[in-house]
């Protein structure tokens, strides 16, 4: 075997063990994103985010994910506006979870979830959507009730 080869065997070995133990793209990592823009008192705020439509998609959400970008997120699509309730169970990530009306109107804000917590975090008021980012951005935003998140979803 010449070196060359088997340097090639090795990376691609190590490659592999990267792979396998960070972790494959699971279906709702490949997901297409779709653009959410959020307008707050200091501007309008971009987003590139997985929208998750099906049930099982919806039961899912940011489970197991250990990394969520910065200008990231995961938008739940309820398909009707009704009061929601969120938890945190097999979610590594501390999260903000803001719930938005059928007008894309912020109507309640759940800011620095618990990992792993099974507690439930109510919406507050019906609720079409669920917008999940990293833990600060509401903060960092200056996201309040009453501001308005455009996504096609919410068709405006």
């Amino acid at each position: 075997m010449t070196r060359l080869a088997f340097l090639s065997g090795s990376l691609v070995c190590l490659f592999s063990l990267l792979y396998f133990s960070i972790g494959a793209p699971s279906s709702a990592q490949a997901q297409v994103l779709e653009k959410l823009e959020i307008v707050t008192a200091t501007g309008i705020h971009a987003f590139s985010v997985e929208v998750m439509r099906t049930r099982a998609e919806l039961e899912h959400g940011l489970m197991e994910r250990r990394f969520l970008p910065a200008d990231r997120g995961m938008l739940f699509d309820f398909k009707t506006e009704r009061p929601v309730m969120m938890w945190m169970k097999n979610t590594y990530l501390p999260l903000d979870m803001v719930f938005i009306a059928k007008t894309g109107k912020v109507v309640g804000i759940a800011e620095n979830t618990e990992p792993f917590s099974e507690k439930i975090i109510p919406s507050g008021a019906p609720a079409y959507g669920v917008l999940e980012v990293n833990a600060g951005t509401a903060a960092r935003i200056g996201l309040k009730p009453g501001d308005i998140v455009h996504q096609a979803l919410f068709g405006n």
